[in-house]
Protein backbone atom coordinates (compact mmCIF):
# COMPACT_ATOMS: atom_id res chain seq x y z
CA UNK A 1 0.00 0.00 0.00
CA UNK A 2 1.46 3.45 -1.19
CA UNK A 3 2.12 6.13 1.55
CA UNK A 4 -0.84 7.92 0.08
CA UNK A 5 -3.23 5.13 0.70
CA UNK A 6 -1.67 4.77 4.31
CA UNK A 7 -2.42 8.12 5.15
CA UNK A 8 -5.89 7.72 3.56
CA UNK A 9 -6.93 5.05 5.86
CA UNK A 10 -5.75 6.77 8.42
CA UNK A 11 -7.48 10.10 7.78
CA UNK A 12 -10.77 8.10 7.22
CA UNK A 13 -10.47 6.11 10.73
CA UNK A 14 -9.58 8.88 12.11
CA UNK A 15 -12.62 11.35 10.92
CA UNK A 16 -14.93 8.69 11.07
CA UNK A 17 -14.40 8.40 14.95
CA UNK A 18 -14.46 12.05 15.12
CA UNK A 19 -17.96 12.21 13.77
CA UNK A 20 -19.22 9.64 16.74
CA UNK A 21 -17.79 12.13 19.68
CA UNK A 22 -20.48 15.00 18.10
CA UNK A 23 -23.79 13.59 17.83
CA UNK A 24 -25.63 15.07 14.93
CA UNK A 25 -22.60 17.47 13.81
CA UNK A 26 -23.49 18.43 10.27
CA UNK A 27 -21.41 17.48 7.33
CA UNK A 28 -20.84 20.69 5.34
CA UNK A 29 -20.44 19.13 1.58
CA UNK A 30 -20.47 15.94 -0.34
CA UNK A 31 -23.40 13.07 -0.89
CA UNK A 32 -24.48 13.25 2.90
CA UNK A 33 -24.21 16.69 3.57
CA UNK A 34 -26.98 17.66 6.33
CA UNK A 35 -25.69 21.35 6.48
CA UNK A 36 -28.80 23.46 5.57
CA UNK A 37 -26.42 26.74 4.68
CA UNK A 38 -24.99 24.20 1.79
CA UNK A 39 -24.91 25.96 -1.56
CA UNK A 40 -26.80 23.82 -4.10
CA UNK A 41 -25.50 23.53 -8.03
CA UNK A 42 -26.92 26.33 -10.08
CA UNK A 43 -29.63 24.97 -12.50
CA UNK A 44 -27.92 26.00 -15.38
CA UNK A 45 -24.86 23.48 -14.52
CA UNK A 46 -23.75 20.86 -16.68
CA UNK A 47 -22.12 18.21 -14.49
CA UNK A 48 -19.09 16.05 -16.96
CA UNK A 49 -18.52 12.74 -15.58
CA UNK A 50 -14.69 12.68 -15.03
CA UNK A 51 -11.88 9.16 -15.20
CA UNK A 52 -14.24 6.19 -14.29
CA UNK A 53 -14.21 2.14 -13.43
CA UNK A 54 -15.50 0.60 -16.26
CA UNK A 55 -15.66 -2.96 -18.08
CA UNK A 56 -16.19 -4.55 -21.44
CA UNK A 57 -18.66 -7.09 -20.30
CA UNK A 58 -21.01 -6.83 -17.12
CA UNK A 59 -20.83 -10.89 -16.17
CA UNK A 60 -16.69 -10.79 -15.48
CA UNK A 61 -16.66 -10.66 -11.82
CA UNK A 62 -14.29 -7.51 -10.83
CA UNK A 63 -12.92 -6.33 -7.60
CA UNK A 64 -15.26 -3.87 -6.40
CA UNK A 65 -18.26 -5.71 -7.38
CA UNK A 66 -18.64 -7.10 -3.53
CA UNK A 67 -21.73 -6.28 -1.75
CA UNK A 68 -23.14 -6.46 1.59
CA UNK A 69 -26.42 -8.75 2.20
CA UNK A 70 -28.12 -10.50 4.88
CA UNK A 71 -25.21 -8.94 7.22
CA UNK A 72 -22.71 -10.91 4.66
CA UNK A 73 -20.01 -9.14 2.66
CA UNK A 74 -19.28 -11.35 -0.23
CA UNK A 75 -16.95 -10.82 -3.04
CA UNK A 76 -17.60 -12.81 -6.45
CA UNK A 77 -13.70 -11.87 -7.96
CA UNK A 78 -12.02 -12.42 -4.57
CA UNK A 79 -14.38 -15.13 -3.27
CA UNK A 80 -14.57 -14.13 -0.09
CA UNK A 81 -17.74 -14.05 2.39
CA UNK A 82 -16.92 -12.17 5.55
CA UNK A 83 -20.14 -11.97 8.22
CA UNK A 84 -20.43 -8.84 9.87
CA UNK A 85 -20.99 -8.62 13.74
CA UNK A 86 -24.70 -7.88 15.06
CA UNK A 87 -26.26 -4.38 14.31
CA UNK A 88 -22.70 -3.73 11.99
CA UNK A 89 -23.36 -2.69 8.59
CA UNK A 90 -22.23 -0.78 5.50
CA UNK A 91 -22.72 2.94 6.00
CA UNK A 92 -21.46 4.18 2.57
CA UNK A 93 -20.79 3.20 -0.89
CA UNK A 94 -17.54 2.86 -1.67
CA UNK A 95 -15.34 5.12 -4.44
CA UNK A 96 -13.94 4.16 -7.29
CA UNK A 97 -10.76 2.54 -7.55
CA UNK A 98 -7.81 5.00 -7.76
CA UNK A 99 -5.20 5.30 -10.72
CA UNK A 100 -2.65 3.16 -8.74
CA UNK A 101 -5.27 0.53 -7.97
CA UNK A 102 -6.40 0.87 -4.73
CA UNK A 103 -9.18 -0.06 -3.84
CA UNK A 104 -11.76 0.75 -0.76
CA UNK A 105 -13.77 -2.19 -1.01
CA UNK A 106 -16.49 -1.81 1.66
CA UNK A 107 -16.56 0.23 5.11
CA UNK A 108 -18.24 -0.93 8.12
CA UNK A 109 -19.68 0.86 11.16
CA UNK A 110 -21.86 0.06 14.06
CA UNK A 111 -25.39 1.28 13.95
CA UNK A 112 -26.34 4.31 15.04
CA UNK A 113 -28.86 3.22 17.49
CA UNK A 114 -26.82 0.56 19.08
CA UNK A 115 -25.97 2.11 22.45
CA UNK A 116 -23.34 2.02 25.20
CA UNK A 117 -21.36 0.29 22.90
CA UNK A 118 -17.45 1.51 22.03
CA UNK A 119 -17.09 2.88 18.37
CA UNK A 120 -15.05 1.50 15.74
CA UNK A 121 -14.73 1.10 11.96
CA UNK A 122 -13.82 -1.63 9.97
CA UNK A 123 -12.08 -1.07 5.98
CA UNK A 124 -11.97 -4.10 3.55
CA UNK A 125 -9.64 -2.47 1.16
CA UNK A 126 -7.29 -4.25 -1.72
CA UNK A 127 -4.08 -3.03 -3.25
CA UNK A 128 -3.80 -3.89 -7.20
CA UNK A 129 0.33 -5.33 -7.24
CA UNK A 130 0.13 -4.70 -10.53
CA UNK A 131 -0.29 -0.85 -10.23
CA UNK A 132 1.30 -0.18 -7.02
CA UNK A 133 3.84 2.58 -7.05
CA UNK A 134 5.78 0.86 -4.51
CA UNK A 135 8.77 -1.46 -5.08
CA UNK A 136 7.11 -4.79 -3.69
CA UNK A 137 5.72 -7.75 -5.24
CA UNK A 138 3.50 -9.28 -2.60
CA UNK A 139 0.81 -8.52 0.17
CA UNK A 140 3.97 -9.26 3.00
CA UNK A 141 6.15 -6.91 1.11
CA UNK A 142 3.63 -4.07 0.99
CA UNK A 143 2.52 -4.44 4.58
CA UNK A 144 6.53 -4.49 5.75
CA UNK A 145 6.84 -1.09 3.41
CA UNK A 146 3.55 0.50 5.56
CA UNK A 147 5.61 -0.42 8.99
CA UNK A 148 8.71 0.78 7.57
CA UNK A 149 6.94 4.30 6.44
CA UNK A 150 4.39 5.45 9.41
CA UNK A 151 4.35 8.49 10.15
CA UNK A 152 6.46 9.66 12.88
CA UNK A 153 3.25 10.38 15.08
CA UNK A 154 2.57 7.04 15.00
CA UNK A 155 3.90 4.20 17.43
CA UNK A 156 4.09 0.88 16.04
CA UNK A 157 2.30 -1.92 18.57
CA UNK A 158 3.58 -4.70 16.58
CA UNK A 159 5.23 -4.89 14.28
CA UNK A 160 4.54 -7.09 10.74
CA UNK A 161 3.60 -10.96 12.15
CA UNK A 162 2.55 -13.81 10.54
CA UNK A 163 -0.91 -15.10 11.62
CA UNK A 164 -3.67 -17.63 10.76
CA UNK A 165 -6.77 -16.24 10.53
CA UNK A 166 -9.70 -18.63 8.77
CA UNK A 167 -6.94 -21.38 8.23
CA UNK A 168 -5.46 -18.94 6.10
CA UNK A 169 -1.89 -16.90 6.54
CA UNK A 170 -2.39 -13.40 7.30
CA UNK A 171 0.44 -10.53 7.83
CA UNK A 172 -0.64 -8.31 10.90
CA UNK A 173 0.30 -4.84 11.33
CA UNK A 174 -0.81 -3.31 15.06
CA UNK A 175 0.01 1.11 15.16
CA UNK A 176 -1.56 3.52 17.33
CA UNK A 177 -2.08 7.20 17.59
CA UNK A 178 -1.47 8.19 21.09
CA UNK A 179 -2.37 11.97 20.52
CA UNK A 180 -6.57 10.66 18.70
CA UNK A 181 -6.30 7.47 21.41
CA UNK A 182 -6.92 5.37 18.05
CA UNK A 183 -5.62 1.82 17.39
CA UNK A 184 -5.27 0.39 14.35
CA UNK A 185 -5.17 -3.09 13.46
CA UNK A 186 -4.30 -4.27 9.89
CA UNK A 187 -4.41 -7.93 8.22
CA UNK A 188 -3.73 -8.75 5.18
CA UNK A 189 -3.14 -11.58 2.49
CA UNK A 190 -3.18 -12.10 -1.41
CA UNK A 191 -5.87 -12.90 -3.62
CA UNK A 192 -5.45 -12.58 -7.48
CA UNK A 193 -2.78 -10.38 -7.46
CA UNK A 194 -4.29 -8.04 -4.94
CA UNK A 195 -3.00 -7.47 -1.37
CA UNK A 196 -6.87 -7.81 0.68
CA UNK A 197 -7.07 -5.77 4.24
CA UNK A 198 -8.94 -5.40 6.98
CA UNK A 199 -7.92 -2.49 8.83
CA UNK A 200 -9.77 -2.11 11.89
CA UNK A 201 -10.34 1.36 14.07
CA UNK A 202 -11.19 1.94 17.42
CA UNK A 203 -10.19 3.14 21.01
CA UNK A 204 -10.70 0.02 22.41
CA UNK A 205 -8.33 -2.89 21.65
CA UNK A 206 -10.78 -5.24 23.16
CA UNK A 207 -13.24 -4.54 20.50
CA UNK A 208 -11.03 -4.82 17.79
CA UNK A 209 -9.90 -8.16 18.99
CA UNK A 210 -13.22 -9.40 19.38
CA UNK A 211 -13.67 -8.70 15.46
CA UNK A 212 -10.66 -10.00 14.34
CA UNK A 213 -11.38 -13.31 16.53
CA UNK A 214 -15.21 -13.26 14.15
CA UNK A 215 -13.26 -13.13 10.85
CA UNK A 216 -12.58 -17.04 11.50
CA UNK A 217 -15.99 -17.79 10.10
CA UNK A 218 -15.12 -15.79 6.55
CA UNK A 219 -14.45 -17.96 3.54
CA UNK A 220 -11.37 -17.06 1.24
CA UNK A 221 -9.75 -19.22 -1.77
CA UNK A 222 -7.43 -21.60 -1.25
CA UNK A 223 -4.82 -19.36 -2.97
CA UNK A 224 -4.73 -16.67 0.02
CA UNK A 225 -1.55 -15.97 1.60
CA UNK A 226 0.87 -12.92 1.98
CA UNK A 227 3.08 -14.72 -0.32
CA UNK A 228 0.86 -16.56 -2.59
CA UNK A 229 -2.31 -15.77 -4.19
CA UNK A 230 -1.28 -15.52 -7.95
CA UNK A 231 -4.33 -17.07 -9.33
CA UNK A 232 -4.36 -19.97 -11.56
CA UNK A 233 -6.71 -23.17 -10.66
CA UNK A 234 -10.41 -21.91 -11.74
CA UNK A 235 -9.70 -18.56 -12.52
CA UNK A 236 -6.90 -16.71 -14.74
CA UNK A 237 -3.45 -16.92 -13.51
CA UNK A 238 -1.96 -13.32 -12.64
CA UNK A 239 1.14 -12.48 -14.48
CA UNK A 240 2.64 -8.74 -13.67
CA UNK A 241 4.01 -7.10 -17.35
CA UNK A 242 2.64 -10.40 -19.64
CA UNK A 243 1.69 -7.71 -22.33
CA UNK A 244 4.94 -7.41 -23.03
CA UNK A 245 8.05 -8.60 -24.86
CA UNK A 246 7.81 -11.82 -26.94
CA UNK A 247 4.53 -12.32 -25.14
CA UNK A 248 2.87 -9.79 -27.67
CA UNK A 249 2.22 -10.99 -31.37
CA UNK A 250 0.01 -8.41 -32.56
CA UNK A 251 -0.25 -4.63 -31.05
CA UNK A 252 -2.43 -2.19 -32.11
CA UNK A 253 -1.87 1.21 -30.63
CA UNK A 254 -5.05 3.34 -29.20
CA UNK A 255 -5.81 6.61 -31.37
CA UNK A 256 -6.78 9.43 -29.01
CA UNK A 257 -9.22 11.91 -29.99
CA UNK A 258 -7.85 14.56 -27.63
CA UNK A 259 -5.15 14.58 -25.28
CA UNK A 260 -4.86 13.88 -21.27
CA UNK A 261 -2.74 13.62 -18.84
CA UNK A 262 -4.10 10.91 -16.84
CA UNK A 263 -2.79 7.70 -15.78
CA UNK A 264 -5.46 4.50 -17.11
CA UNK A 265 -4.96 1.53 -15.48
CA UNK A 266 -6.41 -1.32 -17.49
CA UNK A 267 -6.44 -4.98 -16.78
CA UNK A 268 -7.03 -7.51 -18.99
CA UNK A 269 -8.19 -11.48 -19.39
CA UNK A 270 -6.26 -13.33 -22.36
CA UNK A 271 -7.83 -16.67 -23.25
CA UNK A 272 -6.03 -20.15 -24.05
CA UNK A 273 -6.26 -18.71 -27.86
CA UNK A 274 -4.60 -15.78 -27.12
CA UNK A 275 -7.07 -13.15 -27.84
CA UNK A 276 -8.46 -10.42 -25.22
CA UNK A 277 -11.99 -11.60 -23.60
CA UNK A 278 -12.13 -9.08 -20.63
CA UNK A 279 -10.90 -5.46 -19.74
CA UNK A 280 -11.19 -3.71 -16.56
CA UNK A 281 -10.45 -0.26 -17.16
CA UNK A 282 -9.93 1.00 -13.26
CA UNK A 283 -10.25 4.51 -14.09
CA UNK A 284 -10.20 6.20 -17.51
CA UNK A 285 -12.62 8.61 -19.25
CA UNK A 286 -15.07 7.35 -21.45
CA UNK A 287 -13.60 8.02 -25.05
CA UNK A 288 -9.95 6.32 -23.49
CA UNK A 289 -11.93 3.47 -22.71
CA UNK A 290 -13.44 2.65 -26.06
CA UNK A 291 -10.06 4.02 -27.98
CA UNK A 292 -8.19 1.15 -25.54
CA UNK A 293 -11.07 -0.99 -26.05
CA UNK A 294 -10.79 -0.95 -29.70
CA UNK A 295 -7.15 -1.62 -29.77
CA UNK A 296 -6.72 -4.12 -27.52
CA UNK A 297 -9.46 -6.62 -29.01
CA UNK A 298 -6.88 -6.55 -31.90
CA UNK A 299 -3.89 -7.45 -29.50
CA UNK A 300 -2.72 -11.17 -30.32
CA UNK A 301 -0.82 -12.97 -27.32
CA UNK A 302 1.52 -15.80 -27.15
CA UNK A 303 -0.75 -18.69 -25.17
CA UNK A 304 0.21 -19.34 -21.65
CA UNK A 305 1.20 -22.68 -20.89
CA UNK A 306 1.20 -24.62 -17.90
CA UNK A 307 1.89 -28.07 -17.34
CA UNK A 308 2.58 -28.10 -20.96
CA UNK A 309 -1.72 -27.09 -21.11
CA UNK A 310 -2.76 -23.16 -21.86
CA UNK A 311 -4.29 -21.53 -19.45
CA UNK A 312 -6.13 -17.86 -19.23
CA UNK A 313 -3.74 -15.32 -18.07
CA UNK A 314 -4.54 -12.05 -16.36
CA UNK A 315 -2.56 -9.13 -16.55
CA UNK A 316 -1.89 -5.56 -16.17
CA UNK A 317 -1.65 -2.76 -19.12
CA UNK A 318 -0.89 0.98 -17.82
CA UNK A 319 -1.54 3.38 -20.48
CA UNK A 320 -0.95 7.07 -20.43
CA UNK A 321 1.51 8.64 -17.40
CA UNK A 322 1.95 6.41 -15.09
CA UNK A 323 2.25 7.51 -11.54
CA UNK A 324 5.66 8.26 -10.44
CA UNK A 325 7.27 5.29 -8.31
CA UNK A 326 8.26 5.19 -5.16
CA UNK A 327 11.73 4.18 -4.79
CA UNK A 328 12.55 4.08 -0.87
CA UNK A 329 13.60 0.03 -0.13
CA UNK A 330 12.28 -1.53 3.09
CA UNK A 331 14.37 -3.66 5.04
CA UNK A 332 12.51 -4.54 7.98
CA UNK A 333 12.31 -8.47 9.22
CA UNK A 334 8.80 -10.22 9.86
CA UNK A 335 8.10 -11.58 12.94
CA UNK A 336 6.43 -14.81 13.67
Amino acid sequence: MSTRSSRLLTLLGFSLTLLDRVPGAPQTSGDFSSNPQAKKLSTEAILVKGAWSSASDSVTPLPEDGRVTNNVYSNPYFRLTYGLSPNWSEKYSSPPPSDSGYFVLAQIRPADSLKGTSRGSILVAAQDLFFTPIPAGNALELTKYNHDNLNAEYKVEQPPTLIRVAEHSFVRLDYESPVAELHWRVLATQIRCHMVQFVFISRDTKLIESLIQEMNKMTLPDEAGPISGRGGADVPACIKDYASGENVIERVDPVFAEGRFNPIPVRIIINREGKVRHIHFLSAFPEQAKAISDALTQWRFKPYLHDGEPVEVETGIMFGRAPRPITTPSTSAVSE
